[in-house]
């Protein structure tokens, strides 16, 4: 049966021929083309290029169908409904807003999309709260030159200089966080959107330096989140204004670095020690918080008591020891070891170790306490006072050689050092080294025990008596001698008189005539006569002359001399002759 419409005073009328329509009667053909108009009617009002209502009649297997009211359906994929967990985020009978991008597309279809619908409300918003100057929330999705991506129902970009009120090194560690944003530029038909954090911040920042003045004052405690850590402390934002938390006022205890104790965004609470409200400077403390240790360490410590602590700092002079926190005692590199001659703390102890330690001495007003290792043993050098005496004799291997004596081992850990001038009373020692050698075992006599002093004094040359005393003994001065010269210089000649034993003629000595150089007089390893001048034991020195010599032999003792002489020695005799003549002409006078 074929309809015709027609409009009269703007109702529609149907005229049929005289054939089977399917309807019981004129009524039920009435309501349907009632229907018929409303659905016209209803899409003379949907545009295209529109958001509409639609409700979700079914799914397909990819689809979601979606009716609007039209003579047709719309599919809508279902990656459109998907919520962030991938599950779709609509059921049958949901109404929800779609674009109508076209009635029909060239295969008559209906085209819709809940995407661009939810883009274009989106663009409604931001503009709104563009205009209102209101917040949005945001995702920040990824990172792009200059700054991030942040998703607030469109793309928008935020500045790396908008995110924070510092630059923000790592940007990409915002990336997935949800946070709220100002928009500062705004251009719809460019799609332009630039967000700001920072302004955000800025305006709580004041608000809440205002409420921290108010509250700020010496001695107030506040709670505050570190925003900085340096070598030398670490800032404290305090609520819109910084405090500066100087690492001596961390901990009563030692620290090496602030990052010890704190890292960036923790929460902590602080003491304000100054303000100085022209300059805007805080100065902050946390070690205040606590009791001083010092305060009461003379109720837990005494002189000579023993304790326990951990070394936690070496030097050259010395291990500091933590005993508890905040009290810190100093032990020595003297106080380390009886015997042991050691040159740097760490040969002994190690930072972290535990130690057991002896208190020497406690200064509470200049927090120092000093400690000692040594004294957890007996000291062996009293052993040593007990064992041995001066004058004993005793036998070692030699341990160590330098260049003014040797050291030997008497106990161990403890050695006898033996001068070289105590090697020998006669032998010149350039050095130690030229007549020993390490291993070597010697035997010495002990010279001095000083335990206080830790000094054990050996000598070798003890072992045998004196020679330069027996010398002293057997040639008091005007002894008449034999030498051989063994040295010759400007200002006379060294001879030796007795085995190790060497007497200086002075150059004003060797003749009585002017004798201007000593080689002409005489030469090493000549054999001369002397007579000794003087003797001085204690000062190793014997002063010799042949001048005095000469003197002596005068008259017949003169003549018996010059006879008795087979073979005078070179000069001897011309100087002999020379002496006679003169004292033949004194006595002719």
């Amino acid at each position: 049966m074929e309809l015709q419409e027609s409009k009269l005073a703007g109702i529609g009328t149907i005229q049929w021929e005289d054939e089977d329509t399917g309807f019981e009667n004129e009524s039920d053909l009435s309501q349907e083309f009632a229907n018929l108009l409303d659905q016209e009617e209803a899409t003379n009002t949907i545009k295209e290029g529109s958001i509409v209502n639609g409700t979700v009649v079914r799914f397909t297997e990819d689809t979601v169908i979606v009716d609007i009211g039209h003579k047709s359906e719309g599919e809508i994929p279902k990656g459109e409904f998907k919520a962030a967990d991938g599950e779709l985020s609509v059921k049958e009978g949901d109404t929800v807003e779609v674009y109508l991008d076209s009635f029909e597309d060239n295969d008559g279809e209906m085209v819709l999309s809940r995407e661009r619908a939810e883009m274009l409300r989106a663009w409604d918003r931001i503009s709104d709260a563009y205009e209102n100057n209101e917040i949005v929330e945001g995702t920040v999705v990824a990172r792009v030159k200059g700054g991030l991506s942040v998703d607030i129902g469109v793309k928008a970009f935020l500045p790396g200089s908008q995110v924070d009120l510092r630059p923000v090194r790592n940007l990409d560690k915002l990336i997935g966080t949800q946070l709220s944003f100002k928009i500062i530029k705004f251009n719809k038909k460019r799609g332009n959107i630039v967000l700001s954090r920072r302004v955000l911040l800025e305006q709580d920042r004041e608000k809440l330096r205002s409420e921290t003045l108010s509250n700020l004052k010496e001695g107030a405690e506040l709670k505050g989140i570190v925003k900085n850590i340096t070598d030398y402390g670490a800032f404290i934002d305090l609520g819109g204004i910084d405090g500066l938390l100087h690492i001596t006022d961390m901990s009563w205890g030692r620290i090496n670095h602030p990052s010890q104790m704190f890292e960036v965004g923790q929460e902590i609470e602080v003491k304000v020690l100054s303000y100085d409200e022209g300059r805007q400077r805080v100065s902050l403390g946390y070690k205040q918080l606590q009791t001083d240790p010092w305060l009461t360490v003379a109720e837990r410590y005494n002189v000579d008591s023993r304790a326990k602590g951990t070394v936690v700092s070496l030097t050259d002079y010395g291990a500091f020891v933590e005993m508890e926190q905040g009290v810190e005692g100093l032990i020595h590199i003297s106080e380390m070891s009886w015997s042991k001659r050691i040159k740097h703390p760490s040969k002994v102890v190690q930072v972290g170790d535990e130690v057991e330690v002896v208190i020497l001495a406690m200064d509470i007003e200049n927090r120092r306490i000093s400690l000692g290792m040594k004294q957890i043993e007996p000291n062996p050098w009293e052993v040593v006072k007990e064992k041995y005496q001066e004058g004993d004799i005793i036998a070692g291997k030699i341990r160590n050689i330098t260049d003014f004596g040797i050291f030997v081992g008497i106990e161990d850990g403890i050695d006898g050092l033996i001068h070289i001038s105590d090697i020998s009373w006669t032998d010149r020692i350039n050095h130690p080294a030229d007549k020993f050698k390490k291993g070597d075992e010697v035997e010495a006599k002990i010279l001095q025990i000083d335990a206080e002093n830790e000094r054990f004094s050996l000598g070798i040359k003890q072992l045998s008596e004196d020679p330069w005393a027996k010398a002293a003994v057997d040639m008091p001065a005007g002894t008449k001698g034999t030498g051989r010269v063994t040295k010759v210089t400007d200002f006379g000649a060294f001879v030796e008189i007795s085995e190790g034993i060497e007497g200086m003629i002075h150059i004003s000595e060797l003749s009585e005539d002017n004798v201007e150089r000593v080689e002409d007089a005489v030469k090493e390893g000549d054999e001369i006569d002397f007579v000794v001048l003087a003797t001085d034991s204690e000062e190793r020195r014997f002063s010799l002359s042949r001048k005095a010599l000469i003197k002596q032999l005068e008259g017949e003792e003169l003549n018996n001399y010059i006879n008795q002489v087979a073979e005078p020695k070179t000069g001897l005799a011309d100087a002999f002759a020379k002496a006679k003549a003169a004292a033949e002409e004194k006595d002719g006078e």
